[in-house]
């Protein structure tokens, strides 16, 4: 994964940085040590070892827990030899010959394996630097929780950041098939439902045969236009608000167009919810009381601080003061259904129409409760 490069090179920074002070304190304290020509092959096997496990890890396909078990196994083997090649007297007043360049292996095994590893890695050297020693020592006790703490935070890095970059490579793919279905629903839009649109003016002009073939095109586009439109926008953007620009795409139909903003209409999910009942009711008005065919326009409008949903239909229209007749008869479509709803969340219908003109009813809410 292209996070672990900084890891790995910081490793062999450590490696290579680790291996020139375990020499430097080999010559430091060379009158102390038992068998000298011993340390210094140690040293010369540390320094082979920092040059393969630096080249092995620099690539992934070379990385595998093999290496890593070869990796915790150099590290341990010169660390065990400093009883033999040291002695009582060496240690006495140094670290083990490997100093603090054992520290490089048990970082791998944390990155490759995570905070387990670290953790093993960091116990066993407190076993073995025991051992050394014959005895719990501060020094014992330093080393080992240096080394957990380092291998801890190391482990934990690493999975944190594996599951952003899972995440950021997820976020990189959603947006790619996003932009392709927007290029084709561009393509669709200037095409397939362009013609579609055609087939239906033309079909009902013509009348007959033709205006059924009109209408089934009709239903097509609507249905396109749902796929390409609607299932893009969700209709929730959080518990508390509702796009009702997506809420009312589902609308649309072969007779009714349905025109919303580019960008999320976001209202409260209460307010919403009435919003979308009330074009319900106004759109079964258009059903009962209308010829077949008749047309309607469904307009959403973001105005700020409230938003405005215009129901327009090309109808035969009323007469004025046909809806407070209806009122006054008992039919309470239009005051309940619509304005009542309208009205318990804050907002207001303003209704005007004429003979022959349709009707057209203007939904107000505010946009924040």
């Amino acid at each position: 994964m292209g996070f672990e490069v900084p890891l790995w090179r910081g490793i062999a920074v450590f490696r290579i940085a680790s291996l020139v002070y375990a020499a430097a304190l080999v010559m430091q304290n060379f009158a102390l040590l038992a068998r000298p020509a011993g340390a210094w092959t140690v040293v010369a096997v540390m320094a082979v070892w920092t040059v393969t496990a630096t080249y092995s890890y620099a690539e992934p396909s070379r990385r595998s827990w093999g290496m890593v078990a070869a990796d915790l196994g150099v590290a341990f083997a010169c660390m065990l030899s400093t009883g033999f090649f040291g002695g009582d007297a060496y240690l006495a007043v140094a670290p083990p010959l490997t100093a603090t360049w054992f520290g490089a292996a048990p970082l791998a095994a944390a990155v490759m394996g995570g905070r387990r590893w670290a953790v093993g890695a960091a116990l066993g050297y407190g076993v073995c630097d025991t051992l050394l020693r014959g005895e719990v020592t501060p020094a014992v006790i330093s080393g080992v929780v240096l080394l957990l703490l380092a291998g801890y935070a190391v482990g934990y890095m690493t999975h944190i950041a594996a599951e952003a970059e899972q995440r950021f490579a997820q976020a990189v793919e959603l947006e790619a098939r996003t932009r392709e279905r927007e290029r084709l629903a561009r393509s669709i839009h200037d095409s397939v439902l362009q013609v579609l649109a055609m087939v239906q003016r033309r079909g009902a002009e013509i009348g007959g045969e033709a205006a059924e073939l009109g209408r089934l095109a009709g239903e097509q586009e609507a249905a396109l236009r749902a796929l390409v439109g609607v299932e893009q926008r969700p209709a929730k953007l959080t518990g508390a608000e509702t796009d009702i620009g997506a809420l009312l795409s589902a609308h649309a139909s072969a007779r009714v167009t349905v025109s919303t903003p580019a960008t999320e209409v976001p209202l409260p999910s209460e307010t919403a919810a009435e919003v979308d009942a009330a074009v319900r009711a106004a759109l079964a008005n258009v059903d009962r009381h209308c010829p077949p065919g008749t047309r309607v326009w469904l307009l959403v409008e973001d105005e700020g601080d409230a938003v405005v949903v215009t129901v327009r239909d090309d109808g035969p229209g009323m007469c004025a003061g046909r809806v407070e007749e209806a009122e006054a008869d008992g039919r309470l479509g239009l005051a309940q259904s619509i304005r009542g709803r309208v009205r318990d969340v804050g907002g207001e219908t303003v209704i005007t129409t004429a003979p022959g003109e349709g009707v057209e009813i203007e939904i107000r809410v505010p946009s924040k409760p």
